[in-house]
């Protein structure tokens, strides 16, 4: 979306330092120098390791005509115009809800410990079915994330799907302010960004800030869960899903079929926790007033992203790799998913999950407990760890298995080792890269 000065002075509240208010340029902004086309306006944003107001120059030399800035003395001639603003992200942050207010598309924002970019793609294609609908891209989930979304939305957009992510309090809210959301969605409560937050209360309290600033006569979407119930505080409506309204989940290898409300519903994925991502989105889905059919043809034609239950066939080995993240939680229902659809000989690969703070090793421990708790011991499952907290998977398991420290140490045993047939699982947090080890083994 283009701007003019005028525009971007009454919304931001910035001074004039240069240029004319009246003067009928047009321009787009522009936060990176590398991507600056010619008559672009430049908006320096500050970081803890970095400040884009040492790229002015470069900017204006990229064509540039113009930028923001926090210091009044930064005055360069080449420029056709300059603004003075107080904060670069807020000035960032009024510019996208200026375009939230005058495209005025329906906003349905979305935030949990889980689950989150799952219900974001399955909304987003069930809402296409019937309306034009523009949505967060991946996982560009914090501030400038949102101000991105905004500013790449086409100006004829009618529902724009949020994800909202957060690692501390107050940042939900944050977002939440700008984005002014018609429907909030919460996924579930769990123990990701615990490090953080110390509690899973604060992570409660932290995700229900989604509703701060949703509109009166919005509406608030959220598993029926006590911890949410305790904080959120919102005086509209609010629909809360019971698990006990999902029925009849059929799962098998690329499929989920289940009853919600008395409807069958078709997933072309696996997993009974998506069985519950899909009741959000079909309840957000109603209020937007698409009909069953198209919510139907929606969920069906869903398809996971990248790292999110991903087939390959290497050398003869069957990989899913779900390492796109990973907490206790998505951990649990990824392995119980795996297990309930492939049938040995399989492998777990399972590496470190982060952001658990002080109790990281008892977390990691519970995995291998749920395993022995839920599975016998089979010799055709192998469990395989990556990782310093991993290793505790195994320990608190009842099977066999090895631990190792890096991927190419796991890879190469896969490669040595498993029999063709064989499906693996990986799964990890993301910082643990597993990609690599699909990567090694189809290179050794």
């Amino acid at each position: 979306m283009q701007f003019s000065i005028r525009e971007v002075i009454e919304n931001t509240g910035g001074i004039l330092l240069k240029g004319d208010i009246d003067s009928d340029i047009k321009f787009d902004i522009s936060t990176d120098t590398r991507k600056i086309k010619e008559s672009d306006f430049y908006l320096p944003l500050r970081g803890e390791n970095y400040d884009g107001h040492s790229f002015i120059d470069a900017a204006l030399k990229s064509g540039a005509i113009g930028y923001f800035t926090q210091d009044k003395t930064k005055i360069n001639d080449d420029a056709e115009c300059i603004i003075y603003v107080e904060n670069t992200l807020v000035s960032y942050l009024k510019l996208a809800n200026y375009i939230r207010r005058k495209i005025n598309p329906k906003v349905v924002a979305i935030t949990g410990s889980s689950g989150k970019t799952t219900v974001k793609e399955m909304l987003y294609g069930v809402l296409s079915t019937t309306y034009k609908t523009h949505k967060t891209a991946l996982n560009h989930n914090n501030e400038i994330g949102l101000c991105e979304t905004f500013f790449k939305m086409p100006v004829d957009t009618e529902v724009l799907v949020l994800e909202m992510g957060m690692r501390n309090l107050g940042e939900i809210e944050l977002l939440s302010l700008y984005a002014n959301p018609d429907i909030a969605i919460i996924t579930n409560i769990g123990t990701a960004h615990v490090e953080l937050l110390g509690t899973v209360k604060n992570i409660a309290i932290a995700k229900c800030e989604i509703a701060k600033h949703l509109k009166k006569d919005g509406v608030f979407i959220a598993p029926d869960c006590a911890v949410i119930k305790e904080n959120i505080n919102f005086d509209g409506a609010k629909i809360y899903v019971s698990s006990n309204e999902c029925k009849n989940i059929r799962i098998e290898k690329e499929k989920t079929t289940f009853n919600y409300k008395e409807e069958e519903y078709e997933l072309s994925v696996a997993g009974e926790h998506n069985a519950y991502n899909a009741a959000l989105v079909i309840e957000a889905a109603k209020k937007l007033n698409v009909d069953n059919c198209n919510i139907k043809r929606g969920l069906f034609e869903f398809k996971p992203i990248e790292k999110r239950w991903e087939f390959s066939n290497i050398k003869g080995i069957n990989f899913i790799n779900d390492s796109y993240n990973a907490n206790p939680e998505s951990m649990k229902a990824a392995i119980k998913t795996f297990l309930s659809v492939y049938k040995p000989p399989v492998a777990l690969v399972l590496g470190d999950m982060g952001e658990l703070g002080k109790d990281s090793i008892m977390y990691h421990k519970q995995i291998g407990e749920f395993l022995s708790s839920y599975y016998k011991k089979d010799s055709d499952i192998e469990i395989l760890t990556v990782g310093e907290l991993s290793k505790f998977i195994l320990k608190a398991s009842l099977f066999e298995g090895k631990s190792f420290k890096t991927n190419l140490e796991c890879a190469k045993y896969i490669n040595e080792n498993l029999k063709k047939g064989t499906t693996v699982l990986l799964k990890a947090s993301r910082f643990m890269k597993f990609e690599e080890i699909m990567e090694t083994v189809k290179n050794l």
